[in-house]
């Protein structure tokens, strides 16, 4: 469905009608930005389609373009008589608050960001620790690397996705410390989260750099990235949300994945008997997050980290590191 516009809200009033004549409880999805080939926003789509199903309820996906059509799709879902609805991406931080409290009797799950300063009763936040699987892919990066550098590349400089590319840069710094760092790219531009043409711009830049391992952390902008990798000669970079080594053959070593689907699923069955907490943070730890490398199947998921059993190995170490205590990560988002 693409995002809901004014004359488009009567319809969606009819279509909510009908699900609670059949007293079935409504769940939407409010997406940030248009999903298309956001691998991380349909996630979000499809845990609420999961969750929906599994509580006997109705799902409703409302994407939007800009702040006008993400708050437009807010109230719309409100309106409609949404039970939970679900947003994903800090760009919902600053209306969402307004938003619950002006419809107190909806409850919300923000997923990938938080409100903190400005929660309501009616708010949930899952969030995650990114800095963690990064630090991973980091140490990944560093020991298998055969020029010596590395580097990352994401979608915008703000704090938020510091967590990725510092927790990347950490992570090789820990296993490597002379690594070699090459400087951090931003995509930009008007979308910078959907921006192929400027990811590639991006990726051969660091290629020119000198960097063999690649930190792509720029959701839809990744595939542009990928393909400056794939023009390289033994360049490798790694991937974000979900295993996207099939999409780029031979060019991704792993993959930070974020459970999102999952996430949605719990913490809307949380909200619904009544057991979600305000704040649910979720790492290594607690399954939220993972790598590509950690999965049993690895060896058929296409991602070149399947070749490299021995780092496999100390990855697993790191990572037991990392639950029990014995790494500690600096959050990014703390200090900036």
């Amino acid at each position: 469905m693409k995002h809901i516009a004014a004359l488009a809200l009567p319809l969606v009033a009819v279509c909510a009608t009908a699900s609670f004549a059949d007293d079935k409880p409504l769940f939407v999805y409010v997406s940030p930005n248009p999903i298309g080939v956001n691998d991380f926003l349909k996630l979000g789509k499809i845990g609420t389609e999961r969750v929906a199903e599994a509580l006997g309820g109705a799902a409703k996906t409302y994407e939007s373009s800009d702040p006008t059509t993400q708050r437009q799709n807010l109230e719309a879902a409100a309106k409609a008589g949404a039970k939970v609805i679900i947003t994903v991406g800090f760009e919902f931080n600053d209306m969402l608050p307004d938003v619950a409290a002006a419809y107190p009797n909806v409850q919300f799950l923000q997923v990938d960001s938080c409100p903190f300063d400005k929660l309501k009763p009616n708010i949930h936040c899952s969030v995650f620790r990114e800095y963690e699987p990064a630090f991973l892919t980091g140490a990944e990066a560093a020991l298998t690397t055969k020029t010596g550098k590395v580097g990352a590349i994401s979608a915008l400089d703000i704090p938020f996705l510091h967590r990725y590319t510092d927790g990347f840069i950490e992570g090789a710094k820990y296993v490597k410390p002379d690594v070699k760092i090459s400087s951090t790219l931003w995509v930009g531009g008007n979308n910078p989260f959907s921006d192929p043409a400027r990811g590639q711009e991006r990726g051969a830049a660091m290629v020119a750099d000198g960097a063999d391992r690649i930190l792509a952390a720029g959701a839809g902008s990744n595939g542009g990235i990928f393909k400056a990798v794939q023009e390289a000669q033994g360049v490798a970079a790694f991937g974000v949300d979900v295993n996207q080594c099939p999409q780029a053959p031979g060019a991704v070593m792993d993959n930070v994945e974020k459970k999102t689907d999952v996430v949605v699923e719990l913490a809307v069955k949380g909200i619904v008997n009544g057991s979600q907490p305000p704040i649910a943070a979720l790492g290594l730890k607690e399954g939220g997050m993972s790598l590509t490398a950690l999965d049993p199947d690895v060896t058929s998921s296409k991602c070149l980290i399947a070749d490299y059993p021995d780092v496999i190995a100390k990855v697993k170490q790191l990572r037991d590191q990392i639950t029990d205590g014995s790494i500690k990560i600096a959050d990014p988002m703390s200090a900036k």
